[in-house]
């Protein structure tokens, strides 16, 4: 498999897609809600996806697609040996209300769910994040690096809330406090994955979020490893398929340890 050509063949794709979301986002949205009155999706999000999904299936039929606003298609999953994960847009929230903080995402992964190839693309600014396993990660051509601040109090992290913060009392809430005391900033912008993609270029030293989703984090924790950073769950592991643990942590790997110790607390 030439990983060169998938990624170069996915960015192109994700630019596509990004066009797509970029005409939805410059009329009136439609929305509706999921799980929760918190948990949006608009006719934007389907309509990418059915974009990039088209894409997949003609391109890599012998492969299982795994979407946030569908998925389940390709290959059986018990008989395939690669996985695309695909989110048309992370940040709906952002999307649906006009703020430019949105992004797509979408992964190869093999059957271990290790991630092989990953691409972030924020149509807003126009820049693309793409990574390839063991190759290193770069923004619009450019390779990255995660930052060399070692001390958490210089540090900027971000983080998120679930969708069930109204019922559920894990609601980050704890975590978040203990992080506000002990950092430069805190930051909550609304995109796992985009938010994971400046921890890769340096933007920001850490991400952490529990009850997260594989599709939005399998392309944003390879940008982020091939950066020189460090993912885990917040027991500091990197289990075998983490990408089904619903919690991660990702840092410029300096400030990691301490990172762990505050979310273990």
């Amino acid at each position: 498999m030439n990983l060169q050509h998938i990624h170069d063949h996915i960015i192109t794709i994700a630019r596509q897609a990004g066009g797509v979301v970029m005409q939805y986002y410059e009329q009136p949205i439609v929305q509706s809600t999921k799980s929760t009155a918190a948990d949006v999706v608009t006719t934007a999000d389907k309509a990418t996806e059915k974009v990039i999904v088209a894409e997949l299936l003609e391109h890599y039929p012998q492969h299982h697609i795994v979407g946030e606003e569908g998925g389940g298609q390709g290959a059986d999953p018990e008989l395939a040996e690669y996985f695309w994960y695909v989110d048309p847009i992370d940040g709906t929230n952002n999307f649906a209300n006009k703020i430019p903080h949105f992004c797509t995402c979408i992964a190869l992964a093999d059957k271990d769910l290790n991630p092989l190839v990953g691409v972030v693309y924020d149509p807003v600014r126009d820049e693309l994040f793409s990574a390839i396993r063991g190759e290193g990660a770069w923004c619009d051509g450019v390779a990255v690096r995660v930052s060399e601040t070692d001390d958490l109090s210089r540090s900027v992290v971000s983080s998120g809330f679930p969708y069930s913060k109204w019922t559920n009392d894990d609601d980050n809430l704890a975590e978040w406090g203990r992080f506000v005391k002990r950092v430069r900033g805190v930051r909550r912008m609304g995109s796992a994955a985009l938010d994971s993609a400046y921890v890769a270029c340096g933007r920001f030293e850490g991400y952490w979020e529990r009850y997260i989703n594989s599709w939005d984090i399998a392309a944003a924790a390879l940008l982020v490893l091939e950066a020189g950073g460090e993912v885990t769950n917040y027991a500091g592991e990197t289990p075998p398929r983490y990408l089904e643990q619903q919690e991660i942590v990702m840092s410029n790997g300096h400030i990691h340890q301490e990172m762990v110790k505050l979310l273990t607390s």
